[in-house]
């Protein structure tokens, strides 16, 4: 018996384990070395490290672009060799399918536009906006094809593309992780808005994190979409935590696919940390897309 145990011991120390702490393991001091991909970060999920504190991180770590920070942190970004990827305009809750919010999105948009101009950026995000019972699917893109028209022809002007952003709306466990009751939630929706609108300055923000959810088959999509694709996202799926494996996205592989289309604009980092260092995690992040 004693010689028995001793060999199931054996065995079993035989087969490695991965611990919560190997998984999760990063590179220490990992910078970005193919630069293949160009990688931002989404500020917001980094909440609360100060924005000049996640500025110096990005930097360092080889980033080259950030977003979802405040306007008043731009010059900062600037000064550090960060472009600003996306800059922000009206939110996703009211949004161009409803006729009553025009005249916001519309202002926002192109506000939104002369920033990104002022600063050097080159895209602008929009959204569709939560759903309506009184507006159904074919007006609501024709509601939003119709606001889009009276900003896109401004955008083409100064350069810069509006990005409409696909969003979940299965996940409720969290504000920021899931979107119930968001009208753009279908990628046909999206890309058919952006068909009828005309303009090669609007394209699809396609958010592997929630095309995942809602659509699955992200490599395919991505190769089927690429001409209506101007901006990425990702986060690790379920959780919108790591991109490390505790979630099921094989993110290499979908940065090879997205490489593989031609892609040259930005892909953001969205995930929210769970683990205690949060640099650790944006390191891990940025290796395990810098194919």
């Amino acid at each position: 018996m004693i010689k028995a145990g001793a060999t199931a011991a054996l065995a079993a120390a035989a087969i490695p384990v991965r611990s919560q702490t190997s998984r999760k393991a990063a590179t220490p001091g990992y910078r970005i070395r193919n630069k293949r991909i160009r990688q931002s970060i989404m500020g917001w999920t980094f909440n609360p490290m100060p924005a000049e504190q996640l500025i110096a991180t990005c930097a360092d770590i080889g980033l080259t672009g950030i977003e979802g920070i405040g306007r008043q942190f731009y010059p900062a970004a600037r000064k550090a060799g960060l472009e600003i990827s996306l800059v922000g305009s009206h939110g996703f809750a009211k949004g161009p399918n409803d006729p009553a919010n025009h005249a916001m999105c519309i202002e926002k948009l192109i506000d939104g536009i002369n920033v990104a101009k002022l600063f050097g950026a080159k895209r602008v995000i929009t959204f569709v906006g939560m759903e309506s019972p009184n507006i159904d699917r074919d007006q609501a893109i024709a509601n939003c094809v119709k606001a889009w028209k009276q900003v896109v022809g401004h955008a083409e002007k100064n350069g810069i593309m509006i990005c409409l952003e696909h969003l979940n709306s299965v996940d409720d466990s969290h504000p920021m992780k899931g979107h119930p009751g968001y009208q753009g939630d279908d990628l046909d929706f999206c890309v058919e808005a952006i068909r009828k609108v005309g303009s090669p300055n609007l394209k699809l923000l396609f958010d592997v994190y929630h095309v995942q959810i809602m659509h699955g088959d992200i490599i395919r999509n991505i190769r089927t979409l690429k001409e209506y694709i101007g901006h990425y996202h990702t986060a690790g799926n379920p959780g919108r935590a790591e991109l490390d494996d505790t979630q099921e996205i094989n993110y290499p592989a979908v940065m090879r696919a997205i490489l593989e289309t031609g892609f040259n604009g930005f892909v953001a980092q969205e995930f929210i940390p769970n683990w205690e260092d949060k640099e650790a995690a944006l390191r891990h992040a940025a290796e395990i897309c810098d194919v």
